[in-house]
């Protein structure tokens, strides 16, 4: 065999191998330690949040007609028909930079979950992060968030 050959073989060889490789990779993966009713949960928490964070979070009509589409109809009345001092979706007057949904656990099988979301402030003098939790619920097929409640705080103060 002349070097061009050889050099075509070693080429074809290694292209097997990587096509081979990359299909033992992709067919693989990692598998959701996670109930399933958390993973369909989490992705409306997240979308919630990230529309709640992303908008103004005064408590004011128009922006609670804006989350309605997120939340249980009991919850959204309970909100509605209070005049809370804080938000209620994140139990503090002192709005936060950022949140995760963190660990998530079935309450009720197939009907009801609890998120801890965690709640980040920081700046050049503060960095803080507190724990609420959030409950989500199935209705319809679909779920969403029922209720919000405290649960710790964590501090970090320079």
């Amino acid at each position: 065999m002349n070097n061009r050959a050889l050099a075509a073989a070693r080429r074809s060889i290694v292209s097997v191998f990587f096509v081979v490789g990359f299909g033992i990779v992709s067919a693989c993966s990692i598998p959701s330690l996670e109930a399933p009713e958390c993973d369909q949960a989490r992705d409306v928490v997240r979308e919630f949040y990230s529309l709640h964070f992303g908008n103004e979070q005064a408590f004011v009509a128009e922006e609670l007609e804006k989350r309605k589409p997120y939340l249980t109809p009991a919850f959204f009345e309970r909100i509605r028909s209070t005049t809370p001092a804080i938000d209620p979706f994140t139990l503090t007057s002192d709005t936060p930079k950022a949140f995760r949904a963190g660990e998530c656990r079935v309450i009720e099988p197939g009907r009801r979950v609890a998120f801890e979301l965690l709640l980040f402030w920081k700046t050049d003098t503060r960095t803080e992060q507190k724990a609420i939790e959030v409950e989500a619920e199935n209705q319809n097929g679909g779920w969403l968030v029922d209720r919000v409640q405290s649960s710790q705080t964590i501090s970090n103060d320079r």
